[in-house]
């Protein structure tokens, strides 16, 4: 579903009591091609001041300074209750319990994650592209999330704007890494026609798959693919020197 926030284009998926999420768009920015127009990564080879002026103008759409995170494409998770985090934590998925602290994840065909209790007592954000979906990052961040909150009971999740099942082309390693953890994922994908040794994989749905199996009851897919549709997303994919859009997540302020 498409919204406009404090005059920026975003997505994002059903509505959660207690919970507020959104995934931005290349559009609402300051950039200029390749870059254009929102993009929030500091690292994508962009004017360092127009990333400064974008991540501004997401700040006022938000209750509190996002948790940015120098993703790495790990399993790994912080808890960004604690004290005396570093500036961007080298890793790919947070956790919070605490009210209005915003969570991040930066995109451009991976998949952004964010995963509730039902109650909306905790929070995780995960960035899940194949290696860290492999790698156990959605389960991770689940565990992080029952350790914060232990009387949590229910689960909800929504996946959403990343590389399609049609675009993502993928070698046998890919195959390999989540046939390994369980022979029933090779259903998600398909070899590529007239190209040997090649697969279409369906990221979203190996998400899908494994949130379930973790325990999540309620997944909710967006469908959206930055690949195909060049005029709202960044794709690292398609375009190679690009912009970076972001998942945020907080709880309801007190």
């Amino acid at each position: 579903m498409e919204r406009v926030i404090q005059g920026l284009p975003v997505v994002t998926g059903p509505a959660w009591g207690g919970v507020n999420y959104f995934c931005t768009t290349r559009a609402g920015g300051v950039g200029v091609a390749p870059h254009d127009t929102l993009n929030l990564g500091l690292r994508a080879g962009d004017n360092p001041d127009a990333v400064t002026e974008n991540r501004r103008r997401l700040r006022a759409a938000v209750p509190s300074e996002p948790l940015w995170l120098r993703q790495v494409h790990s399993s790994d998770v912080v808890d960004a209750d604690q004290a005396d985090l570093p500036d961007e934590p080298a890793l790919d998925a947070s956790v919070t319990s605490q009210p209005g602290r915003v969570l991040a994840v930066m995109v451009a065909d991976c998949l952004p994650v964010v995963i509730a209790d039902a109650d909306g007592r905790v929070l995780g954000a995960a960035h899940a592209g194949w290696r860290g979906l492999a790698g156990g990052v959605l389960e991770n961040t689940l565990a992080a999330m029952r350790a914060k909150v232990p009387q949590a009971t229910a689960w909800r999740a929504w996946v959403g704007p990343g590389i399609g099942p049609q675009a993502f082309e993928v070698g046998r390693d890919v195959l390999d890494a989540f046939r390994a953890d369980d022979p029933a994922t090779e259903s998600y994908f398909r070899p590529r026609p007239g190209v040997p040794g090649k697969w279409l994989a369906d990221l979203a749905g190996l998400a899908d798959f494994r949130l379930r199996r973790a325990g999540v009851q309620q997944v909710s897919l967006s469908g959206l693919c930055t690949v195909t549709d060049a005029q709202r997303f960044f794709s690292y994919r398609r375009d190679s020197e690009t912009g970076r859009m972001a998942l945020l997540a907080w709880l309801d302020p007190v």
